[in-house]
């Protein structure tokens, strides 16, 4: 076994960048802007109905990250794969806030802006895209979502041993509750982690 020293333990953590603890699985998006004559819009894909998860459903390009892949460079992958948008024609504006959910992914967004070249050349992939849309900025900046909530209720494990921790049941375990954004657009809804991913853009430029 390795010795740990104290010069081990400035090593670990000095240039150390922190991350999510206990996270598991790790995915990026790229949350495309794209210019169009009436002003920036956001890009989005509807899943392809045949997909095992939430086909059908609107969403930005991206996916898993492989290992040793940055989020960058995952949300690059994706698009190309996706949507066929080179990353030449892709200009990352750095990272937005990150979704995580508990047990079961880590997701970061990626803003880029998608330049004319790469809007023409946009050929989405019939395994995993059924089509694409976009939405002018203003209208998410000028109509707030619906907002919904649901309840994250724990169900802790019959044999948990309460007498090794001390406590005693029923242990109030901690819950939370999650908030879901809806847009309506053309028909189409713009909701859930994308919904969220959306406000949080919104909320960002709105602070600045």
């Amino acid at each position: 076994m390795k010795e740990i020293n104290i010069k081990t333990l400035h090593a670990l953590w000095k240039d150390h960048t922190p991350g999510l603890l206990g996270r598991k699985n790790e995915f990026a998006v790229l949350c495309p802007f794209v210019q169009r004559e009436d002003g920036l819009h956001l890009l989005f894909e509807v899943r392809a109905a045949t997909l095992r998860r939430q086909g059908g459903q609107v969403c930005f390009p991206g996916g898993r990250m492989e290992p040793g892949e940055t989020a960058e460079q995952c949300a690059l992958r994706e698009t190309e794969e996706e949507l066929c948008i080179p990353p030449s024609s892709i200009q990352l504006l750095g990272r937005s806030d990150y979704l995580c959910q508990p047990g079961h992914f880590f997701l970061q967004p990626v803003p880029g802006l998608v330049d004319e070249a790469g809007f023409c050349a946009l050929r989405p992939s019939p395994a995993e895209v059924a089509e694409v849309f976009t939405v002018p900025l203003e209208f998410f900046r000028s109509n707030p979502p619906e907002m919904y909530f649901y309840t994250l209720e724990p169900e802790s494990p019959s044999d948990f041993p309460y007498d090794a921790v001390g406590v005693s049941p029923p242990y109030n375990w901690e819950g939370g509750e999650v908030d879901v954004p809806i847009w309506r657009w053309e028909g189409r809804a713009v909701w859930g982690m994308t919904g969220r991913i959306v406000k949080n853009l919104i909320e960002t430029m709105e602070a600045f």
